[in-house]
């Protein structure tokens, strides 16, 4: 049985905690959040204990711990857990500048602590089937993330919010670091950008693209995979890939093949490979290394932005 917790009950620490009671072998010894409200109805609904402060839930001894507060507030969160040698998923992005992300990443492993990185994308059932159709001659990477303005954001844009996602699957597509990468942006509606598009180049040759904004009437998650042999194309919304074959200059068409994806939900799918890995002893399916590199892409991606 392993004692599990959850820090901020946003919407991404309701889903958390949700998953974590329809776990077997799960016990949740407790919730923190500084809205009395917010514990008020996390109590009703699901009877765990609630406390205002983080010191009240490191006194039950968890084993494991969620962080879904705001970016600005993981590094202090994440600190706080890893030096107790609490495992402890982060939601993504892993901090909110690369130094305090290098700080997570030393302190868990001088505590020999779980650190993984939420980047729940990574479990999207779709995803999973494009990596598996992908071998060493991809092309090109274009993603498309877009959604209506989120009022519940207010402290990162959108770059560091949905193109979060995406900076961590292209390198889990590619396998591949960014070699050059640049962005165009603009803010419409808030103080921070809404609107972005990004370019790279990877270590490996691979060309990769990423438009994403908050100034959508809709959420769309699309990618499509360009390679010699193949191109693939997947809706992340719809859980849909479709694998389209070279041209056939015998019967001037593409051959076409939808593949089959079993629909799941994927903070579940996360949720269950971080305790598996704190269980078994093994490295996290996404580590803090890996949200590192993220926030690496970030500043350089900043810089191209202001420079």
């Amino acid at each position: 049985m392993l004692k599990v917790g959850v820090v901020g009950l946003g919407r991404m620490g309701g889903v958390h905690l949700r998953n974590y009671t329809e776990m077997p072998d799960v016990e949740v010894v407790g919730v923190v959040d500084v809205d009395a409200k917010a514990r008020e109805d996390v109590t009703a609904r699901f009877g765990v204990p609630t406390f205002a402060t983080l010191d009240e839930l490191l006194a039950q001894k968890p084993d494991a711990v969620s962080v879904c507060v705001p970016t600005f507030l993981h590094h202090e969160a994440g600190m706080r857990l890893l030096e107790q040698g609490v495992s402890t998923l982060i939601e993504k992005p892993l901090a909110a500048t690369a130094a305090e992300g290098a700080e997570l990443v030393a302190k868990a492993r001088e505590k020999g602590a779980v650190l993984m990185v939420g980047h729940s994308e990574r479990f999207n059932p779709a995803i999973e089937r494009v990596k598996s159709l992908l071998e060493d001659d991809v092309i090109s990477v274009h993603i498309e993330r877009v959604s209506p303005y989120p009022v519940r954001i207010q402290d990162v844009g959108v770059i560091k919010d949905l193109g979060s996602h995406d900076i961590d699957l292209i390198r889990y597509l590619t396998g591949s670091d960014f070699k050059n990468v640049h962005v165009v942006a603009s803010a419409t509606f808030g103080e921070h950008e809404d609107s972005a598009v990004i370019t790279a180049e990877m270590e490996n040759g691979v060309l990769a693209q990423i438009s994403t904004n908050w100034v959508s009437p809709f959420r769309g998650r699309k990618i499509n995979v360009a390679c010699k042999s193949r191109f693939v194309a997947a809706d992340l919304i719809a859980q849909s890939v479709m694998e389209y074959s070279p041209f056939s200059e015998v019967e001037k068409t593409y051959s076409v093949r939808e593949w089959p994806v079993v629909a799941r939900e994927p903070i579940k799918a996360e949720l269950t490979a971080f305790l598996d890995a704190l269980r078994n002893n093994i490295p996290a399916p996404i580590t803090g290394e890996d949200g590192l590199e993220v926030l690496k892409t970030f500043e350089r991606l900043f810089d191209s932005l202001h420079g």
